[in-house]
């Protein structure tokens, strides 16, 4: 369970930033560091457990016929990502307290920080691929927030759309190779792919999904081709770019190919496509950052050059690479993250991140110019840091390693990108602390922070120090746990340690050091000749890629959307056609079924030819609105008799109460349109709709035809029939579908009517505001109307029948497990009603005594559906599978109590809701085209007070 609420607890105490922020920026900050910090004591209470080898898992039953559950699973690669990302997110939360200014909104800044935590937690412990993926899109989509939170800012903007473009296509591109890699194994578990390494190797399908997964890799770390979205979102503030960028988002792509490498790596596929990838972007990142002058461009080139060494030793696909790979994945979080935090400092202080502005700035911030130069130095791979011994180890394993057949190319490759390495680092020193200042008129006179700015990176710095010196015993441990999960069996002979001997590792990092160092020396001179230098522009191809799938979109909605539901109708009937034909193209000796067909009863035949009938005077009749909207209510009241005559009670109440909801608020729309309908179609479009409305007609009727007369006897409904008293606890074989066999079909579709609502109330609430109002304003009603408004038999009918419509409700609602009813009925029954008392009081005399939010109920129904949902979890069983108990009361006798009864008042609750809101505003466009006031109606006043005797003069005066 504490698993479980690891993933958990970010997400819930999203809530607390929003309501924090009220009490004070301190509170904020203290209630989201909190949070983190329970996570991270839940996870290191285990810690020891898993670093000793033992893997916990937890498993709730979601899906399961489709192979998704909720399923988590902590070994030595999940401890260590989950350590990165609440660890260095606690320190973040503090560090962002001191950074945002006071007009920065901090509660939201949180709320999306602690969102995209929880997004990650979930990648690193999810043990099923799909809840894997399902977490992946919520990483791209909160670090779109978190990107661009500075909304004001063009380039913030900008960048989180490049952001989410790229990683979100290739997100895309990641869920269909992990379809496949499931089809390949039989299952979405990972514990259970990870044991099949031969089976998917050997399947035709290995390279299509090695492709696709590292194409979601790629691109959420930043591996060339697609690096060049990372320096863009440097736009966002420097903790968002300290956490995703350093520990979080562009690990992501990194953990996910450390997690697959067990079954995916060892092949030529595998080595060529990701050692070369990696090795390309080490060396081409790193030499762009040599000549950035933006601080956080500098870091993010130097991110984008270390997650391609990551990447290059991952594909080597050597036990001893995956160690060296494991121990730069947690020297990179601790030296970048401090860095970025630094480069923050540095911007809060001074004012700008302009490197050649500044110079000897340690005599001015000393504490961060230690923090700055320790961790640039780590960067760098100075002896005795940490970043020293992880680059001596990708430096080892280069030199053992052959690229086609040739043993230079990936030593010599891995040198250069060492050597441009020590050259931006060693700018970010000597360009920035040491020296003299190259500008005294820099926009703040720089200073030390404050404590709670300069203490996260600190102790991250002390860490740098701590691992370099002490390394088998700082991180030896985990190391150990995580390669092990890493490589998925005996891991190779090692030592962690500063001094490994004069080795060609020690050579190759000598060379680099000094070529670096004069690298830099000759910095002005290069900086010269790249300027002049032609080379693309990503992000100028980027946008160029945008503006061109803009103007396609463009160019297609405005020849299929043109806002004519005439040309909808006829792309769907006329695609719905081709489809249907091209079954007629595959089996052209189409025949009917064996089935044996039954006598034509009269109550049948009149009913069919009343249908007709009323159906062909709607479409002769369509110009005039009222009419037609009548005859439409009198085909719906044919059907629910078919319903009747059928044996399909349920469906003919449901029928009969949408018939009646449905004319009731198209009466309400069609009151502020002209009373006939201008005559637009010509001859020859007519002619054209007739075709195509006969050719539909003719297709609808062959497939009911062909499937009406085939022997249907082995369909689900059998399965239904014999299961809905025994599994669902209720007769009614149709309500027991909607609320347990099928729950999540109506879990849906209850959404989708509250969405359908609440569109309905947007859309609408355009018309009310702006010129449209001004139109409604000036808008002349050609419909007679009666001088009586409110009948008052009508209002005396409505006040008595609305308590007892309730009723009707109510016991439609309580019988519908066992006999014709459900929430769906009762909703609209009840919805009839009030919309009956609607229209015989007025909407402001009802309304001022039915103060009912009708948002909030519809926002409660589908809650009330979904804790019904959830409640199943808790019990272990399947998402909305429903149970039942038999309860014996005295004077009441026994009865049945089923949880799809709760789920049944989430869809009375939406069902009610959506219909009023729509109701609401289609009354109060009504009353502005009709120029009514509310209170200019005689039943928006109380009677009551109408009745109250006059005052006397006295009193009056």
């Amino acid at each position: 369970m504490s698993l479980t609420l690891i993933v958990l607890l970010p997400f819930i105490g999203a809530v607390l930033p929003a309501i924090m922020i009220r009490a004070g920026r301190n509170a904020c900050a203290t209630a989201t560091g909190s949070v983190t910090l329970l996570a991270l004591i839940l996870l290191m209470a285990k810690a020891p457990a898993v670093i000793a080898g033992e893997v916990f898992q937890v498993s709730y039953s979601w899906l399961p016929e489709l192979g998704l559950n909720v399923t988590f699973f902590l070994d030595g690669l999940g401890l260590l990502f989950a350590t990165l990302i609440l660890g260095i997110g606690l320190l973040i939360i503090i560090y962002a307290r001191f950074y945002l200014s006071k007009d920065d909104p901090m509660g939201r800044f949180y709320v999306f920080l602690l969102l995209f935590q929880g997004a990650m937690v979930g990648i690193v412990l999810s043990d099923n691929i799909l809840l894997l993926l399902i977490f992946w899109e919520l990483t791209s989509l909160s670090s779109f927030l978190l990107i661009g939170y500075w909304k004001h800012l063009p380039a913030g903007r900008q960048g989180a759309r490049m952001a989410l473009a790229v990683t979100g296509a290739g997100g895309l591109a990641m869920i269909a190779g992990m379809l496949i890699l499931g089809d390949i194994v039989g299952s979405y578990d990972l514990t259970v792919i990870l044991q099949n390494a031969d089976l998917i190797q050997a399947s035709p399908m290995y390279l299509p999904a090695l492709i696709l997964i590292l194409l979601g890799c790629f691109t959420k770390s930043a591996q060339f081709p697609f690096h060049f979205w990372l320096p863009h979102a440097m736009a966002a503030p420097t903790p968002v770019s300290a956490y995703l960028h350093s520990a979080t988002m562009v690990k992501a792509g990194i953990f996910l190919m450390a997690r697959m490498w067990p079954v995916l790596s060892g092949t030529p596929e595998w080595f060529y496509i990701v050692a070369t990838a990696g090795l390309v972007t080490m060396v081409l990142g790193a030499w762009i950052a040599i000549f950035k002058h933006d601080l956080k461009g500098l870091l993010a080139f130097s991110t984008v050059s270390h997650l391609g060494l990551v990447t290059m030793l991952l594909g080597f696909g050597t036990p001893m690479a995956a160690v060296a790979g494991v121990f730069h994945i947690i020297n990179h979080a601790t030296f970048k993250a401090a860095l970025f935090m630094t480069a923050g400092i540095i911007d809060h202080e001074t004012g700008t991140r302009d490197i050649r502005r500044f110079g000897g700035l340690l005599n001015l911030m000393p504490i961060a110019g230690t923090i700055g130069i320790i961790t640039a130095a780590s960067m760098a791979g100075v002896i005795p840091f940490n970043g020293f011994i992880s680059k001596e180890m990708m430096l080892e394993e280069a030199w053992h390693t052959m690229w086609l057949d040739q043993n230079w190319v990936v030593p010599l490759l891995a040198t250069v990108g060492a050597l441009f390495s020590v050259a931006y680092s060693f700018r970010f020193i000597f360009h920035v602390w040491l020296g003299k200042p190259r500008d005294e008129n820099l926009p703040h006179h720089p200073h030390d922070p404050p404590f709670g700015m300069w203490a996260p990176p600190a102790l991250l710095t002390v860490l740098v120090v701590l691992i370099g010196l002490f390394p088998s015993v700082i991180a030896g441990p985990l190391v150990a746990a995580t390669a092990g999960a890493v490589i998925g069996g005996e891991l190779p002979e090692y030592y962690l340690s500063l001094w490994h001997g004069l080795t060609p590792a020690l050579g190759m990092s000598v060379i680099a050091l000094i070529g670096g160092s004069l690298l830099l020396m000759r910095h002005g001179g290069l900086m010269s000749v790249t300027a002049n230098l032609s080379r693309p522009d990503a992000k100028a191809m980027f946008d160029c890629g945008i503006a061109k799938a803009v103007a396609l979109s463009r160019l297609v909605s405005d020849n299929l959307h043109n806002g004519s539901l005439q040309r909808y109708l006829a792309i769907m009937v006329i695609g719905s056609i081709g489809i249907g034909l091209s079954g007629f193209y595959a089996q052209p000796d189409f025949q009917s079924g064996s089935r044996e067909l039954l006598e034509v009863s009269p109550p049948a035949a009149i009913g069919w030819l009343l249908l007709v009938v009323t159906c062909v005077a709607a479409v002769f009749m369509h110009h005039n609105r009222l009419l037609t909207l009548l005859l439409v209510g009198v085909v719906g009241l044919i059907v629910s008799l078919g319903f009747i005559y059928l044996s399909a009670p349920d469906l003919a109440l449901t029928q009969i109460s949408v018939e009646v909801v449905t004319v009731i608020l198209m009466l309400l729309a069609l009151n502020i349109l002209p009373k006939e309908t201008p005559k637009e179609s010509t001859p020859g479009r007519k002619m054209r709709d007739g075709i195509v409305s006969i050719a539909a007609g003719l297709g609808v009727g062959g497939a009911i035809w062909a499937i009406m007369t085939r022997d249907l006897t082995n369909s689900i409904s059998s399965y239904h029939l014999a299961n809905s008293k025994v599994e669902g606890g209720g007769t009614n074989v149709v309500n027991v579908i909607l609320v347990d066999f099928r729950g999540f079909d109506t879990f849906g579709e209850i959404i989708v009517l509250g969405i359908a609502a609440l569109s309905i109330f947007a859309l609408i609430e355009t018309v009310t505001q702006g010129e449209a109002a001004k139109r409604l304003a000036n808008w002349v009603v050609d419909h007679r109307r009666s001088a009586d408004r409110h009948p008052m038999m009508m209002v005396v009918a409505t006040r008595v029948m609305l308590p007892l419509s309730l009723m009707v409700g109510v016991y439609i609602f309580l019988r519908g497990h066992n006999e014709p009813g459900g929430g769906f009925i009762a909703g609209l029954v009840v919805s009839v009603a009030l919309v009956m008392q609607y229209m015989a009081s007025g909407f402001g005399w009802t309304q001022n005594r039915m103060k009912v939010n009708y948002h909030g109920m519809i926002g409660l129904g589908v809650i009330a559906a979904a804790i019904t949902g959830v409640s199943a979890w808790v019990a272990g069983l399947p998402f909305l599978t429903s149970g039942f108990v038999h309860v014996h009361l005295p004077i009441v006798g026994e009865f049945e109590l089923a949880s799809a009864m709760g789920f049944d008042l989430g869809v009375f609750l939406t069902v009610v809701g959506a219909v009023m809101l729509a109701l609401a505003k289609l009354s109060q466009v009504e009353r502005m085209a009709e120029h009514v006031d509310i209170n200019a109606e005689p039943m928006d006043h109380d009677p009551s007070a109408t009745a109250a005797p006059a005052a006397s003069p006295e009193k009056e005066a």
